[in-house]
């Protein structure tokens, strides 16, 4: 009942003044006082809402402090989401520009006149748009002719490896003897069985480093050297390895034996030697006096 005698005399007096003091607990004298009525003390209270609203709004708005609070996204994010979707349109730009170009040399390779294209962007999205085919130009003809002619850059000419190989190699021979098995792939034959006098040293056809010394029962030791031009040489059934892996070697050098005691059918106790050129076997025989 009293406090509702409280509330009801708040509600009547809104506007008269009333004295607040800080008294002295000790002594019970009055150290402060002011007038003031309930409608100044709620003005003041929504006042002061109103002023660290604002406070709070403004440093929001105009300082890194959201970038502090985790997972909120704050100015920062904002600019690297940017930044993300700008690098995307220009990935997406390159993307066509290569498709382009690879579209184009299929094109000119089929003997086809390429097209023109123009890239326009519509929104977010970038569309490419045919327009008209390009006029032949003189490096066009020059390319067509490199490709199509007799030169060294002519598609599917099977002697245009050979020679580019054989005219920047000097190789030595691996062994002395003679050529019993020729090279015939299609017998399974990727280089050539030399047949040797005894027990010889290998040597290195070219300088280079030795990147396999393995043995299986039916090649025994195996050597394999990478050489440079993308060219690697196989020495198969040899008795001893001298040299271990990564090793550099020179041409001629010394790196094993061949021996009796050759296990396996495959081959049949002959010396095997094999050229790989970009992955793909060649005739030892078309670079190598044996």
């Amino acid at each position: 009942m009293k406090s509702n005698r409280n509330l009801i005399y708040f509600l009547r007096n809104l506007r008269e003044k009333h004295r607040l003091s800080l008294r002295n607990e000790h002594n019970d004298s009055e150290v402060w006082y002011m007038h003031i009525s309930p409608v100044e003390i709620i003005g003041g209270f929504i006042a002061l809402v109103l002023i660290l609203f604002i406070v709070i709004l403004t440093t929001v708005a105009y300082t890194p402090l959201l970038d502090l609070i985790p997972g909120y996204p704050g100015n920062r994010s904002r600019e690297m989401l940017i930044e993300n979707i700008m690098r995307l349109d220009s990935m997406e730009r390159t993307l066509n520009d290569l498709q382009v170009y690879s579209d184009n040399m299929a094109l000119i390779m089929e003997g086809k006149t390429p097209v023109m294209r123009n890239v326009t962007q519509a929104g977010d999205s970038v569309r490419i748009e045919k327009t008209e085919t390009a006029a032949p130009s003189t490096e066009d003809s020059i390319l067509r002719r490199q490709l199509e002619g007799d030169g060294i850059y002519r598609l599917n000419d099977p002697t245009s490896t050979r020679r580019s190989i054989r005219t920047g190699l000097e190789l030595f021979s691996p062994v002395k003897g003679i050529v019993a098995e020729h090279f015939n792939p299609k017998q399974d034959r990727y280089g050539v069985g030399i047949a040797t006098a005894g027990s010889q040293q290998v040597l290195a056809v070219e300088a280079g480093t030795l990147i396999l010394s393995a043995w299986s029962p039916d090649d025994g030791h195996i050597i394999q050297i990478q050489h440079p031009n993308n060219l690697i040489s196989v020495y198969k059934h040899t008795s001893q390895v001298l040299k271990p892996i990564g090793s550099r070697v020179k041409g001629g050098e010394v790196i094993g034996y061949t021996g009796e005691g050759l296990s396996g059918e495959k081959g049949k106790g002959l010396f095997e030697f094999e050229l790989w050129h970009n992955g793909a076997p060649v005739d030892p025989e078309s670079y190598i006096v044996f």
